[in-house]
């Protein structure tokens, strides 16, 4: 089983929208026996909440249902249990740098990375603006995860899937 957590803020606008994303196209693959994705917070500002009325109202939209997903922060844990964990700005990132375990630094990186469409770096927060700024994250999100399952498609196909990312 290949786990993958995605990390933004408060785990209410992008990294639940990453997780939803990524689970319907799991899904959608036929992948889901092999991967699982979860999402949590650098800060526990929202701990325990669902996700931004305005994430769920654009992802629903689309498609996907956020309604069940509920805000957590990071723990120290989480770099040993996932595999891969995808921040959504550079922040995130060096938040993460700073706080995990030497040996699990190596499972970090920028989740645009993936992005195939979208040449940015980072997925903006879209908190404080209106909701073309959640249209937008949407698309982002989207892009990389397609990108992502496309490389861990090829990594299944080198036999690397379901062995941890």
């Amino acid at each position: 089983m290949t786990r993958i957590l995605f990390v933004c803020t408060g785990n209410i606008c992008r990294s639940p929208t990453a997780e939803a994303v990524a689970r319907h196209a799991i899904q959608a693959a036929g992948l889901s026996d092999l991967i699982e994705v979860d999402s949590a917070g650098t800060h526990d500002f929202h701990v325990g909440e669902a996700p931004d009325p305005r994430t769920r109202k654009v992802a629903l939209r689309r498609g996907y249902d956020l309604g069940a997903l509920r805000a957590r922060r990071l723990e120290a844990k989480d770099f040993h249990e996932f595999d891969l964990l995808l921040a959504m700005d550079a922040t995130h990132l060096e938040y993460m740098r700073r706080t995990c375990p030497d040996a699990c630094r190596e499972k970090l990186a920028l989740f645009m990375r993936y992005a195939r469409n979208y040449r940015l770096d980072e997925v903006p927060d879209p908190y404080y603006g209106g909701e073309k700024g959640f249209e937008a994250v949407l698309d982002y999100c989207e892009d990389a995860v397609e990108g992502l399952i496309q490389e861990l498609i090829a990594r299944s196909a080198r036999g690397g899937i379901g062995q941890g990312a």
